[in-house]
């Protein structure tokens, strides 16, 4: 009785909290949706092609944090927690090469974990269990190697990976950029927010404008048609896991400017869960609704927080996707795959 009294009086109900804050609320929503809407569109891409729920995608996130830690410290940033403040063109410069950085060590991951783990499942005719349950493995695997191989391997400097996350660098100072409704827009959500936006819409118009892009549409609404007219089915694929490996490795650059202490071997668990429930959300297979569905997600789970508690953050974003997916099975943009632009 005591716990259950302890535990019901952790909900509270602050509408006025809500009112009061909402545009500062709606901002920081933002923030973490377009990081989610940028990790979501990899899983959404994976899917349109393969029909696979690739649930490693958020350690492919994680690599990518490190990365772009390692580069910076390699590059001769001091990891105290200190702001790297030498003016804007060196700071847009590193900025640029850490992410640089993150895309590559995450594009990497990405094709390796088609090469060695789904890539012999495919020519082996596997059931899409198999498939499900490889990813899900791939993702402990990811995550034990950071936190219990890397540290022999990378000792430093930097010394890398571990139980506990790497000591903070921060390489944007927040500034206040303008008001928006007495919402404060400061020079690192613009960065974030602008940043995956146009990511998502780069790889939008590669998808619907490209000859690249049709080959992708192909394969994923028919492999065997798509072979037969000359489309190589396993350069489509592996290219697939390359694109959404470079755009996890941007997110991890993003999301680092947002938490400078998030690089730590289990950083992209939540992450990657919360990010594919926004490409559910949004209609998994769909681009557009991957970006709709991490902002929707983002906005959201701020807005719950604020009106029942901050410990009920992660339970609003689920108990969301729950709702939508009661009224609309198929995310609020989803298509039929056949029919899909992704």
């Amino acid at each position: 009785m005591v716990d259950g009294a302890l535990h019901a009086s952790s909900i509270t109900f602050n509408p006025s909290g809500l009112v009061s804050g909402f545009w500062t609320l709606t901002v920081e929503g933002l923030t973490y949706g377009a990081i989610y809407a940028l990790v979501a569109v990899g899983y959404t891409l994976v899917y349109g092609v393969l029909k696979l729920i690739n649930f490693a995608h958020s350690e492919v996130f994680m690599v990518g944090m490190f990365g772009q830690y390692f580069v910076l410290t390699v590059l001769g940033f001091s990891p105290n927690g200190n702001t790297y403040d030498q003016g804007v063109p060196l700071t847009v410069l590193y900025l640029l090469v850490a992410g640089l950085g993150a895309m590559v060590v995450s594009g990497l991951v990405a094709l390796g974990l088609e090469r060695v783990a789904y890539r012999p499942l495919r020519r082996r005719g596997a059931k899409p269990l198999v498939f499900l349950i490889t990813a899900i493995g791939m993702s402990f695997v990811l995550q034990q190697f950071v936190e219990f191989v890397l540290p022999d391997i990378m000792r430093g400097p930097p010394a890398m990976g571990g139980t506990t996350a790497q000591p903070v660098i921060s390489l944007v100072r927040p500034s206040q950029q303008f008001t928006l409704f007495g919402a404060q827009i400061t020079n690192v959500t613009l960065i974030i927010v602008v940043g995956a936006l146009l990511l998502t819409l780069g790889v939008d118009l590669l998808i619907n404008r490209t000859g690249f892009g049709r080959a992708i549409r192909s394969v994923a609404q028919d492999p065997d048609a798509a072979t037969l007219m000359g489309v190589s089915k396993e350069r489509v694929i592996m290219l697939t896991f390359v694109i959404g490996g470079l755009l996890a490795g941007a997110a991890a650059l993003l999301y680092t400017l947002r938490v400078p202490s998030g690089i730590v071997y289990n950083g992209g668990f939540l992450l990657g869960i919360k990010a594919f429930s926004a490409a559910v959300l949004g209609g998994i297979g769909n681009i557009r609704g991957a970006l709709l569905g991490g902002l929707l997600l983002g906005v959201c789970e701020n807005y719950g927080s604020m009106l029942f508690g901050n410990q009920w953050k992660d339970v609003i974003a689920f108990v969301l996707l729950v709702l939508v997916l009661m009224i609309r099975p198929s995310g609020i943009l989803g298509e039929k795959l056949a029919r899909a632009r992704a």
